[in-house]
C-alpha cells in the first residue's frame, strides 16, 4: 500500500528519477508503504485518508500554482491530537526520505568504483590524480603530510532536534537498507528486514519527539560522544588505508602517514553564554571521554585476543612480548589468574587481556594503570613489530595497525576539548581581581600595560579568592590539575568569543598566570585563539593580531607555542552583523589580510572556522568553500565547527563520515599544494565583490537592526517564541543584554526564519545589491565572475539553493500574524518590501547563471525538495494556525504548546537546513 509516493494516479506530480536513482525510488516507495501501513494501525484507515487527503491538496497547490488558501483552510482550527499526529505523519516520511537518500550515496558510491571509471570526483584518489596531472611530486605531498591537520569540532549548538532515542532507530533501517545495497539478501531476509524496518519505524512513532526536561551537558556529552565513540572510532583506521591506498596508486611506494586526523569538541568546556558550563563540566567531560575511549580499547583488545592465538610452539614470537607477560603478571596478579591454562602457549593473547585489565586499572585509576596513552601505544608496538618480524603481516598485524591509528588519535581523551569564554567575562573578573570597576572602560594601552604587571608575577589583592573571579579562575585551576592526567591533547584552543583587541587575548594569559595554570617553564600551556564575530571586528582583526605580535610577552608565549596563532573566524555572527554577503566577504577579505601578516610576522595563522549548519551561517559544502578560501590561507590546516544537525547528516552513517573525511582532505590538500594561480582579473572582482558587500550590508541592517519596530514584526512572523522554549539544548538561546535581536543567538535567529519558510537571513539585501551590480558592471561581468571565481561561484550557488527551499507565499501566512500588534500592522509594514527582495534576489541570480528555473543544473536537490514539499506545506500552515491560537491564550505551556514543538521538528525534518 504505497500511500505517500505512488504517484502513478497523478498527472500533476511526475516526479522524474534519473535511471541512477531508480533504486532510491524504490528505497522510498517501500518506505512509504511502511509509513502508510503504520499510520492505518496506529490511527486508523480514517487518519491515513486524512493524510492522504491533504497530501493531494498540497501537490494541486504546488504544481498547478492553485492558491494557498484553500489548504490553509482545510488545516485551520484542527484538534489539538490531530494535528500534532499529522505533524508527525508527514515527520516519520521525511525521516524515511532522508535516510533513503542517505543510503542512496553509499549505494551511488559502490556503483562507481565498480563500474571502472576511476576515482570518484571529491575523493581522495582524484584528489591526488589531479595534483599529480598539475606536476605535484611525491616529494611536495612527503614534505606537506608532517604538517597537515584536519580536525572537525562538534558543538552543543542546539539546532539538533532528534532525540537520541529516535536515531538509534535510524540506525536500525539503515542497516537493513545498507544490507540490500546489492541486491544479494534472499526473499526471506529482505522479508526480515522489512520487518524490522517496521518496528524501528512503529517504536519512532511511539516515542515522543522531544524529551521531557531539558537537556543537561551531560545530556550532550551523551549526544556527541556517540559519534566519537562509536561512528567515528570505526571510521579512523579505514581513513588512512584509504589515504595510503590513493597516494600508492598515484606516486607508487609511500611512507606511512603521520597523525593527520584529530577530533575535537565544545560539549562541557563551552562557557559562552551558559551558566550551566565551568570547572566542573570540563572534568565530568574529559572523564566521561577517557571512559569512553579505554572501554572502546577493551572490547577492541578482546576481539584482539581471539584472534591472535599464535602458539610458540608453531611461530617465533619476540623476545620482548614474552617479557611483557611476565611482567603483567607480576603487575597484576588477579588479572593473570583469570588467563586460563590451556592459553598458556599463546603470548599475545594473554598479552592482550593482561592489556585489557591495566586498562581497566586505568578506568579505575588504580597505580597499575597505565600512566598515559604513549605506554598504552608502546605495548601495541610490541606487538605489532614481533608480529612483523615473525611472518605475521597476514596473521594479525593488519587488525594490530587498526588499534595503533584509533590509539594514536584519539589517546585516553578521545576528543581535544576546547574551551569558549567571553572577552566580557573576562573583564569582569579582572575589574574584580584588579579592584577596577571601570576595567571593561579603559583604553586598550592602559589594559595591556596592567595585564602584563599580572604576568610579571606582581599578585593581585585578597579578595581575588571570591566573587566574580572564582569561576573563571576555577576554570584555569582546573586545566592545571587535569592537564598531567589527560595529557596535553586533551585541551584544544581557549577561544575569546568576541575579541576586539590584544588586549582580550592578553587577558588570558594573566588569568591563567594568576591561578597557577602554569607549565614548568611558567608558561600558559595553552592557545589563546580570539574569535572575531562582527563584520567590524573581523575588518580589524589584522591590526588586532599585528598589535598582539608586536607585545613582547605574548611574542614569547607564542614561540613556546610553536610561533602558531590560531585565530578563530565567526561565520554566525558576521552574519547576524551585517548580511550574508557582507559576512562572507569580510571573512575572505580578513583571511587573505592574516595570510599576509603570518608571511611578514614568521607566525603560522591557523585557521578555526566556526561554520554552522545554514547557508547564512557558513554551511555548504566543505570541499567547496576550503577550495575557495584566498590563496595560502589554508596552508595544510582546516579545523571547523561541526553543529546540530549537521553532525547528524555528515557521521550518522560510517560510510557517510568516511566520505566526509575523504573529501574535506582531498580539498585541503588541492588548495594547499596548488591553489588556483594569480587571477589578473582579481582586482576587479574584489572591488565589485566591496561593493556588493557594503550595498547588501546597508540594506540588510537598514531592516534588522535599524528599524525600531522590526524586532516585533520578527518575533510576530517566525515562531521565535517557541524556539527559545525548545528542550534540545543546555544553553539560553539569548545572551544577557540589549535588545531583542542584538542579544538574540544566531542560531534561533535562523531557524525562526528557516522555520517560516522565509530564509530571510540568506537572501536579504543581496537582491537590491545584485541588481545594483548589475546595473552598473552588466550580466555578462557577474556571470564570468560567478564562473572563473569560486568564491562568488558558491555564493551564488548557496542563494540558489535557499531561494529554492524558500516558499513567499506560506512566508506570508506567518507575515500575517503581524497584522494586529500594539504598534500596528507590522505585516503591512514589512511584507512587501521583503517579498520584493526576495523576488529582485531571484532574478538577480537566475540572470547571473543564465537560468530560467532555480536549480536547473542541480536535478537531485530539485528532486529532493519535490519529494518533500507536499509534507512540509501542511505543517507550515499548521504551524501558522497553531501560533495564532497558543499567542491568543497566552502562550500556555500545555498541549498547545507541544503540538507546536511537534510542528518545530517536523519542518526542519523537512527543510534539513535550520540553524
Amino acid at each position: 500500500m504505497n500511500v505517500l509516493l505512488d504517484t502513478s494516479d497523478e498527472p500533476l506530480r511526475a516526479v522524474d528519477f534519473a535511471s541512477t536513482d531508480a533504486l532510491l525510488r524504490d528505497d522510498v516507495k517501500m518506505l512509504g508503504a511502511l509509513v502508510g501501513e503504520i499510520l492505518a494501525e496506529q490511527r486508523g484507515p480514517g487518519f491515513l485518508d486524512e493524510v492522504e487527503r491533504l497530501r493531494r491538496a498540497a501537490i494541486r497547490r504546488r504544481e498547478a500554482q492553485a492558491p494557498i488558501g484553500a489548504l490553509a483552510e482545510a488545516l485551520a482550527d484542527t484538534d489539538l491530537d490531530q494535528a500534532s499526529d499529522l505533524v508527525r505523519a508527514f515527520a516519520t516520511y521525511f525521516q524515511a526520505v532522508n535516510l533513503a537518500e542517505r543510503v542512496h550515496r553509499i549505494r551511488r558510491r559502490r556503483d562507481y568504483e565498480r563500474s571502472g571509471a576511476g576515482a570518484q570526483p571529491g575523493g581522495l584518489r582524484d584528489a591526488l590524480g589531479v595534483l599529480a596531472r598539475q606536476g605535484v611530486s611525491a616529494e611536495e605531498v612527503a614534505a606537506l603530510l608532517p604538517r597537515l591537520r584536519i580536525e572537525p569540532v562538534f558543538t552543543a549548538h542546539p539546532t539538533e532536534a532528534v532525540r537520541r532515542a529516535l536515531l538509534e532507530k535510524e540506525r536500525q533501517i539503515v542497516g537493513c537498507l545498507v544490507d540490500d545495497i546489492d541486491r544479494g539478501r534472499t526473499p526471506a531476509e529482505r522479508r526480515a528486514d522489512r520487518e524490522r524496518i517496521r518496528v524501528a519505524l512503529t517504536a519512532s512513532w511511539q516515542t515522543a519527539e522531544a524529551p521531557a526536561a531539558k537537556p543537561s551537558v551531560a545530556d550532550e556529552f551523551e549526544h556527541v560522544g556517540f559519534y566519537l565513540s562509536d561512528v567515528l572510532y570505526r571510521v579512523l583506521p579505514v581513513y588512512y588505508e584509504m589515504f595510503e591506498e590513493a597516494l600508492r596508486e598515484t606516486y607508487g611506494p609511500f611512507a606511512p602517514l603521520p597523525d593527520v586526523l584529530g577530533f575535537g569538541t565544545w560539549v562541557g568546556g563551552d562557557m559562552d553564554g551558559n551558566p550551566n558550563v565551568g570547572a566542573d563540566t570540563i572534568a565530568a567531560t574529559l572523564s566521561g571521554q577517557r571512559a569512553l575511549v579505554l572501554n572502546a580499547y577493551r572490547r577492541e583488545l578482546g576481539t584482539l585476543a581471539e584472534l591472535l592465538s599464535q602458539s610458540v610452539t608453531r611461530v617465533r614470537i619476540d623476545d620482548a612480548v614474552l617479557a611483557r607477560v611476565e611482567d603483567y603478571r607480576y603487575q597484576l596478579p588477579k588479572a593473570a589468574l583469570l588467563l586460563k591454562p590451556r592459553h598458556a602457549d599463546m603470548p599475545y593473547r594473554n598479552l592482550l587481556s593482561l592489556m585489557a585489565a591495566r586498562l581497566q586499572a586505568t578506568v579505575d585509576e588504580s597505580v597499575h594503570g597505565y600512566p598515559d596513552a604513549a605506554t598504552f601505544l608502546a605495548d601495541i608496538a610490541l606487538i605489532e613489530r614481533s608480529l612483523a618480524n615473525n611472518q605475521g603481516a597476514h596473521a594479525g598485524s593488519f587488525a594490530v595497525r587498526r588499534l595503533r591509528r584509533r590509539a594514536e588519535c584519539f589517546g585516553f581523551h578521545l576528543a581535544s576539548l576546547d574551551l569558549r569564554q567571553d572577552s566580557g567575562t573576562h573583564d569582569a573578573a579582572l575589574a574584580a581581581l584588579l579592584d577596577l570597576p571601570e576595567w571593561a572602560s579603559l583604553d586598550v594601552a592602559t589594559r595591556a600595560a596592567r595585564l602584563h604587571t599580572l604576568l610579571d608575577g606582581d599578585a593581585p589583592p585578597a579578595r581575588a579568592a571570591a566573587g566574580p573571579a572564582q569561576p573563571t579562575l576555577d576554570v584555569f585551576r582546573a586545566v592545571a590539575r587535569l592537564r598531567p592526567r589527560y595529557g596535553e591533547r586533551a585541551f584544544g584552543p581557549y577561544i575569546v568569543s568576541m575579541s576586539r583587541s590584544a588586549a582580550d587575548a592578553l587577558a588570558v594569559l594573566a588569568l591563567a598566570k594568576t591561578a597557577g595554570c602554569v607549565d614548568r617553564d611558567g608558561r600558559v600551556p595553552l592557545d589563546v585563539a580570539p574569535l572575531f564575530e562582527t563584520v567590524d571586528d573581523l575588518d580589524a582583526a589584522a591590526d588586532t593580531l599585528r598589535a598582539l605580535f608586536a607585545d613582547p610577552m605574548y611574542r614569547s608565549h607564542l614561540r613556546a607555542r610553536g610561533n602558531r596563532q590560531v585565530v578563530m573566524l565567526g561565520y554566525s555572527d558576521s552574519a547576524k552583523d551585517g548580511g550574508m554577503v557582507a559576512s562572507r566577504w569580510a571573512l575572505h577579505r580578513t583571511q587573505s589580510a592574516l595570510t599576509t601578516l603570518a608571511a611578514d610576522s614568521g607566525v603560522r595563522i591557523a585557521f578555526f572556522h566556526g561554520r554552522g549548519g545554514s547557508i547564512s551561517r557558513g554551511g555548504g559544502k566543505t570541499e567547496r568553500a576550503v577550495i575557495a578560501a584566498p590563496r595560502g590561507s589554508v596552508d595544510g590546516y582546516l579545523r571547523l565547527t561541526e553543529q546540530g544537525e549537521v553532525i547528524h547528516r555528515k557521521y550518522g552513517i560510517r560510510a557517510l563520515a568516511l566520505r566526509n573525511l575523504e573529501q574535506t582532505t582531498g580539498a585541503v590538500l588541492r588548495a594547499t599544494l596548488r591553489p588556483r594561480p594569480p587571477e589578473p582579473r582579481g582586482d576587479g572582482w574584489r572591488a565589485m565583490a566591496a561593493e556588493l558587500a557594503a550595498d547588501a550590508r546597508a540594506h540588510y541592517r537598514a531592516l534588522v537592526h535599524e528599524d525600531e519596530l522590526f524586532p516585533a514584526y520578527f518575533r510576530a512572523a517566525t515562531p521565535i517564541d517557541v524556539i527559545e522554549r525548545l528542550r534540545i539544548g543546555s544553553r539560553p538561546a539569548k545572551r544577557a543584554g540589549i535588545g531583542d535581536i542584538g542579544s538574540l543567538r544566531a542560531i534561533p535567529w535562523v531557524f525562526a526564519w528557516s522555520q517560516n519558510r522565509a530564509g530571510l537571513t540568506a537572501w536579504y539585501g543581496v537582491g537590491t545589491a545584485l541588481e545594483q551590480a548589475l546595473a552598473r558592471h552588466g550580466r555578462d561581468a557577474l556571470n564570468e565572475m560567478s564562473r572563473d571565481w569560486m568564491f562568488f561561484g558558491t555564493l551564488i550557488d548557496d542563494l540558489e539553493m535557499v531561494l529554492a527551499k524558500s516558499d513567499p507565499a506560506i512566508f506570508e501566512r506567518y507575515s500575517m500574524l503581524a497584522q494586529e500588534l500594539p504598534e500596528g500592522d507590522l505585516h503591512a509594514r514589512f511584507h512587501p518590501g521583503i517579498a520584493e527582495e526576495f523576488e529582485r534576489t531571484r532574478r538577480a541570480v537566475l540572470a547571473i547563471k543564465g537560468s530560467d528555473e532555480l536549480l536547473v543544473g542541480d536535478h537531485r536537490l530539485r528532486q529532493s525538495i519535490r519529494l518533500r514539499n507536499p509534507y512540509v506545506d501542511p505543517i507550515s500552515l499548521l504551524q501558522v494556525d497553531l501560533l495564532a491560537r497558543w499567542r491568543a491564550a497566552g502562550r500556555p505551556d500545555d498541549a498547545l504548546q507541544q503540538a507546536l514543538v511537534a510542528t518545530v521538528n517536523g519542518i526542519a525534518a523537512g527543510v534539513q537546513n535550520t540553524g
